[in-house]
């Protein structure tokens, strides 16, 4: 997952760009770039790291421009710390473009060698978003008619991008002289929504990964992009937009309301807050079913993303609500850090435990998923230091048997606890007394109870099954053999990312 915006205004938007980041910052943590554009130029900077380290007043001053478009970038694929692979992108054929991607290509090793044996374009890094946005520059291309530009010839590279482009992308794409392109693949699974604002210069228009930036940069929500579009704000604030796609099915990864997005954050009509409520609610009737006999002293979330269910969980079972961990913010998030070995050993510099929550009690400590397991096993071994005398586990997702191919960190089988293991083998494993799975129906029920409109969902990594239609064991052979050389290579059990790409895609 990544986060991505895109600003047509009024007035300067560097520092939009530079706020709205910020508050997408949860979403990527290993790079962030800003592009803007003023007089037909282009202005950017980019690099790796956090928001806050990235830029300076002086790149701030070095970004001038009403329109432009930001991104942060948390790799699942590719090197993690190769500058050259941060975002926005950029080609000058044939018009002069910008582009930054959230989400993963998974046809991008035959688009890369299509870009050089037919296209005859030179990929230059291992990102799939490189890749995307070459697509698109020779679609528009073809598309347009003596090299000049109108929204006919953008939509209609648009649909020639949706018929080559398999997999999961939203995208945010500045064109040179003309304005701001946005668009989603025709499953919708990575979130794009948008948002405007009256002025009276005029309207105002922003393009996010999440609600919670058009909150946050003060405009309102407007709707979300759907599945197959594509929108055209110019530089002048009209807005246009058109599906480039005959057949449509909206299918979001569920995975967004589970962990990825903020809790204030609303996506495709459904309040990511809400759907955490009911899950604890879910999970709180599966409990009171299977296992009555627990005696549970107290609830604890494993913070933050797990607090809302477990809040719901306590009250829906009439225990105690109670917070027994405190996270240290500024230490990386151990879900997205490359080794095993690293992410074990930062858990604890993450987390301490508030030993009076613990001792003599019996626990159920609710977190919102186990992928590896590792976090897990030292967040029980914690409470059992801190002296408690038993300790459940509760996931509000069910067990994560396969891997994402659509953008987030869960690439091999290999890697995943409940991939090879039953659910009591899993809590053998991770040292519980007692371990409850969410059920995948009643995670779906979830969300679709906020929105009943949403008849799919990407739920590929807890049932196998990928909604894009295109992954093949092959495919998912070639990951984890990639990934599996990627990990030999690296020294001390941290995976520097570097991956081919004539094996495996990348993937921002």
């Amino acid at each position: 997952m990544c986060g991505i915006l895109g600003v047509v205004s009024n007035t300067p938007v560097n520092q939009l760009l530079y706020d709205g980041l910020q508050v997408l910052q949860h979403r990527g943590q290993d790079a962030a770039g800003i592009a803007t554009e003023e007089d037909g130029c282009f202005h950017m900077h980019k690099g790796p790291g956090m928001v806050r380290d990235v830029f300076r007043t002086r790149n701030m001053r070095n970004l001038p421009g009403n329109w432009g478009i930001a991104h942060c970038r948390y790799p699942t694929a590719g090197s993690a710390y190769n500058a050259a692979e941060a975002q926005p992108f950029y080609v000058n054929s044939p018009f002069g473009l910008m582009l930054a991607h959230n989400g993963n290509l998974t046809n991008a090793a035959q688009l890369k060698r299509d870009m050089f044996l037919q296209d005859l374009r030179h990929i230059n890094t291992n990102s799939d978003s490189e890749i995307l946005l070459n697509v698109l520059a020779h679609e528009l291309q073809a598309a347009s008619t003596q090299y000049r530009i109108d929204a006919e010839a953008i939509f209609k590279a648009v649909a020639g991008v949706q018929r080559r482009v398999k997999g999961a992308y939203a995208a945010v794409v500045m064109i040179v002289g003309y304005g701001l392109l946005a668009f989603r693949d025709p499953f919708g699974i990575r979130p794009l929504v948008i948002g405007k604002n009256e002025t009276p210069a005029g309207t105002e228009y922003l393009v996010a990964s999440e609600s919670v930036a058009i909150d946050a940069l003060g405009f309102k929500l407007l709707r979300d992009v759907e599945p197959g579009e594509a929108v055209l704000i110019d530089c002048q604030g009209r807005f246009v937009s058109r599906q480039c796609v005959e057949r449509t099915l909206l299918a979001p990864c569920i995975f967004e309301y589970v962990y990825l997005a903020r809790p204030d954050s609303i996506m495709d009509g459904v309040s990511v807050y809400e759907t955490r409520v009911k899950m604890g609610e879910f999970l709180a009737d599966k409990i009171r079913h299977t296992m009555p006999h627990l005696a549970i002293d107290s609830v604890i979330p494993i913070p933050d993303s797990s607090r809302h269910s477990a809040m719901e969980l306590a009250t829906c079972i009439g225990v105690p609500y109670r917070e027994g961990f405190v996270k240290n913010r500024y230490i990386g998030r151990t879900f997205i850090m490359p080794g095993q070995t690293v992410r074990k050993k930062s858990v604890r510099q993450k987390l301490n435990a508030i030993a009076q929550e613990f001792r003599g009690k019996n626990v159920l400590l609710v977190d919102d998923s186990i992928v590896r397991g590792t976090t897990s096993r030292e967040i029980i071994n914690m409470a059992r230091d801190a002296g408690a005398k038993k300790v459940y586990f509760a996931s509000a997702s069910p067990p994560v048997r396969f891997p994402n191919v659509y953008g987030i960190d869960m690439p091999t089988r290999s890697e995943l606890i409940a991939a090879f293991r039953s659910d009591e083998e899993i809590c053998r494993e991770i040292g519980a007394d007692a371990l409850i799975y969410q059920d995948l129906d009643a995670l779906r029920a979830s969300v679709r109870t906020i929105n009943p409109a949403i008849t799919h969902f990407d739920t590929s990594c807890f049932d196998g099954k990928y909604i894009t239609g295109d992954i093949s064991p092959e495919y998912l052979a070639s990951i984890e053999a990639a990934s599996l050389r990627s990990a030999k290579s690296s020294p001390d059990d941290v995976d520097s990312g570097q991956l081919d790409l004539n094996l495996i895609p990348g993937s921002d």
